[in-house]
Formats: C-alpha cells, sequence, structure tokens
C-alpha cells in the first residue's frame, strides 16, 4: 500500500513498547501461555495496551504516549504490575531480557494471527527464532523531515542504547560471548539494518518506499527491521535496537535518554548526517553488541576511538539540561548508575555464576521484573 502521509504528532512525546517472556514456574522454560493471558487480562481494564507477539511464549505491552519520564515510568509500573498478578493466577512468571537463556526455536508456537502465521510461511525457522524479546521506543515528531533528520542524526549514539539495553548474553543454555545475542537474530531478516540516506520525506516516499513497494517486496513500514524507522501513521520515528530489560525502571530511564537527545539533536547544534558516517555503523554497532559496555567505537566525524562507558557517561552529562528541561533528569541519572556499576547482561552472567544454572538465573529475572531487586537463593 502507499506510505501513509507523515502524521504531526506533538515533539519529543514519547511511547514505550517491551516484549516479555512467559515462564513456567516448574522448569523456568519459556511457555506458550499468551492465549490464556490475553484472554484473563481482557476481562478487565488494563493500563496501556497489551497485544500478542509472533510466538505464544511472548506478550507484548505498550504504554500510553508521555512527556516526560515519571509518569512514563509509573504507568509502567502499574502495568508491569497487573502482568504479574495475573501471572499469578495462572502459574506463570514474567520476564524481561532480550533471550530466554536455553529455549529451543523449534519447541515455539506460531501465535494464530494472520500477520503472524504469513511471516512463519515466509522467514520459515527465522520466526520461531524470532522468540527474542526487545524494546521499542517512539518519539514524537512534529513533521517528517524532522523524522528523516532525527533517523541519521542518532545512528552515532545507537551503541550506546545497545550497551545500556544489553541482556541476552545466553542463548541455547551456552554464554554467546555477546552482551546482545539478541540483534544477531534481528540481523538475519532481509530489511533489517539502516534505513536509506535522505534528510527529506518527500524524496524517502517517492525515491525509496515507492520503488520498494512496487518491486513487490514490502507492503508496508511494518516489513522494515530497521534498527530505527519511521512511523508516519503515529507521526514518530521507532528505536528498535534495545534488549528489553530486566527492570521497568531501567526501560522508562531509555526513553528519557532518547527524549533528551533528540531535543539536543533538533537544536542542530551538531555537524548534519551525511551518508559517510555509516562507513563505521556496522562495526560500532557490533561493538556494542558483543563487549556492551566494555566496548570501543570510532566516532563518525572525526574517527577517535571511545570507549563506551566513557562515551556513555559524557553524554549523559551534556545531555543533563535538556533533560532537565523535560522533566526526565532522573531517567539520565538512573543510567549512569547503571553505566558506572554494569549492565543487565553482567548482571545475569553474575547470577549464572551464583546459582550454577540457566534455571536459576531464570528464576532471578522473573523476580527482578517483579520489583524484587535482592534475588535469594531458594
Amino acid at each position: 500500500m502507499p506510505l501513509e502521509p507523515f502524521t504531526a504528532s506533538t515533539p519529543l512525546t514519547f511511547g514505550v513498547e517491551l516484549e516479555l517472556q512467559l515462564v513456567s514456574l516448574s522448569d523456568f522454560d519459556l511457555t506458550a501461555a499468551s492465549p490464556d493471558l490475553l484472554h484473563l487480562l481482557a476481562r478487565k481494564p488494563f493500563p496501556g495496551n497489551v497485544t500478542p507477539e509472533i510466538t505464544e511464549s511472548m506478550i507484548e505491552i505498550n504504554s500510553s504516549v508521555h512527556s516526560s519520564y515519571a509518569p512514563l515510568l509509573a504507568e509502567l509500573q502499574e502495568i508491569r504490575d497487573t502482568l504479574v498478578a495475573a501471572g499469578d493466577q495462572l502459574n506463570i512468571g514474567i520476564a524481561g531480557g532480550g533471550t530466554h537463556p536455553f529455549q529451543h526455536w523449534s519447541e515455539q508456537k506460531i501465535f494464530a494471527k494472520p500477520r503472524f502465521e504469513h511471516l512463519s510461511s515466509l522467514y520459515g525457522y527465522l520466526a520461531k527464532q524470532f522468540t527474542v524479546f526487545g524494546q521499542h521506543v517512539h518519539i514524537g515528531c512534529s513533521n517528517g523531515d524532522n523524522a528523516m533528520y532525527l533517523l541519521h542524526a542518532l545512528n552515532r549514539y545507537i551503541p550506546h542504547f545497545i550497551a545500556l539495553s544489553s541482556s541476552s548474553p545466553f542463548v541455547q543454555g551456552q554464554d554467546s560471548l555477546f552482551d546482545s545475542a539478541r540483534l544477531n537474530s534481528v540481523f538475519a531478516f532481509p530489511m533489517s539494518g539502516r534505513a536509506p540516506f535522505t534528510l527529506r520525506w518527500a524524496e524517502f516516499e517517492s525515491n525509496y518506499y515507492a520503488k520498494m513497494e512496487r518491486t513487490g517486496i514490502i507492503k508496508s513500514m511494518k516489513d522494515f527491521y530497521w534498527d530505527l524507522r519511521p512511523k508516519p501513521e503515529y507521526g514518530t520515528i521507532e528505536l528498535r535496537v534495545c534488549d528489553t530489560p530486566l527492570t521497568v525502571e531501567r526501560a522508562a530511564a531509555l526513553a528519557a535518554y532518547l527524549q533528551a537527545l533528540c531535543g539536543y539533536l533538533l537544536q542542530r547544534l551538531e555537524a548534519p548526517p551525511v551518508e559517510d558516517d555509516y562507513l563505521v555503523y556496522n562495526y560500532n554497532r557490533f561493538q556494542a553488541c558483543r563487549f556492551g559496555l566494555e566496548g570501543t567505537i570510532t566516532h563518525p566525524k572525526s574517527y577517535e576511538n571511545l570507549p563506551i562507558r566513557e562515551d556513555i557517561l559524557a553524554t549523559l552529562t551534556k545531555m543533563a539540561p535538556y533533560a532537565a528541561e523535560l522533566g526526565s533528569l532522573d531517567g539520565l541519572r538512573h543510567l549512569a548508575a547503571a553505566a558506572g556499576g554494569g549492565s543487565d547482561a553482567a548482571l545475569l552472567r553474575q547470577q549464572y555464576e551464583r546459582q550454577g544454572s540457566v534455571e536459576g538465573m531464570v528464576h532471578a529475572a522473573i523476580n527482578w521484573f517483579r520489583g524484587e531487586r535482592r534475588f535469594r537463593r531458594r
């Protein structure tokens, strides 16, 4: 279908989507519980929105649209508490984390929805391997040109969000040695990667999207799995590189950071993005996925090598005035503490060392999602 017109939205408003794991409390493996959970949640009002995901061991939650950090955090906590109460009724655990550490893709069930069944038919086993869990953040834009500017100006900061959200070190029962192994599953899809370079919405619409639609390869923006993509029907850009964090507090803080960065970038205080910025993009993204906060990235303009942790901390300090103006400074403080102390990926590895099993690690993740940050041995 033709690309929708870009619907103007209030600049720098934001919302969050989180894909969550549904876990059996008997063996801590994923369980195909989303039909039962969604049926139970539909019987009473739900804060925000909850929808199925591609396999039945996943759900997605969506926040409302917010303008500052505290109301977003409060809503995500209310959503979490509602989910936890429903999970208790069904004897299932709900957890964050970008991957389940030992599930097997072949055991997953595709949710009975036409789009998911189409994707399963098209992509084969990749559809079930897509049982991975990410956070998406939407940022409101006043027009399509601003959306395209942000889409490309943010490329320099993509490794920050990968490293700060990284929570998928284990795959198929083994330590992958990646802090974010989840993104390797995303990269397998042909329409993944990054958007084509243009700073004008009209050019994107006519020179790229219209041609792609004529090829028959894509039918809507949903068919693009880009790290950042525009969502014209909402009037937003959507950041898609984050693992689902272990807590909703981290999720809200990541959204606050993106909001502050977008406020800063829209001031046009930096040199504008150019195609050559992407020369280092894939390598920087790899560094963040593989090493997380311990990685090193190359600045796309100066080619200076920057330790990711130091670059994040310096940028958080630089963004503080913008976050303060937006009412989101507490979110940046949360991330500064996380960058200094260690990622969720590091926390999961520490828990594995303590527990000696991947099952114990999942049990801990369930408790962390519930808000029980300190986990004791059973």
